[in-house]
């Protein structure tokens, strides 16, 4: 599950504090995303295939873009950052 903060810091801009460990950062993501950003980013962290996510979230090509784009600057709001921080 390390990897799911790996893939995290990958999409912040600007991180200034450690991200919580893997069990509390899950269930801060738990609320503050919606069901599919979720998935989608726990597919991004296990190297999924942009066509499985598709697929499994059921989304075209064009929705799968605007769901990822949406998901970045969710990670990147400060009160997101800071729920996520220690």
């Amino acid at each position: 599950m390390s990897t799911l903060n790996q893939e995290i810091e990958k999409h912040i801009k600007k991180l200034v504090n450690p991200l919580k460990d893997p069990e509390e950062l899950l269930a801060v993501l738990k609320v503050k995303l919606t069901k599919k950003e979720l998935k989608m980013l726990k597919g991004w962290a296990e190297d999924v295939s942009a066509e499985e996510i598709q697929t499994a979230l059921n989304l075209d090509e064009e929705h799968y873009g605007d769901l990822s784009t949406k998901l970045i600057k969710k990670l990147n709001q400060e009160r997101i950052k800071q729920a996520m921080c220690l």
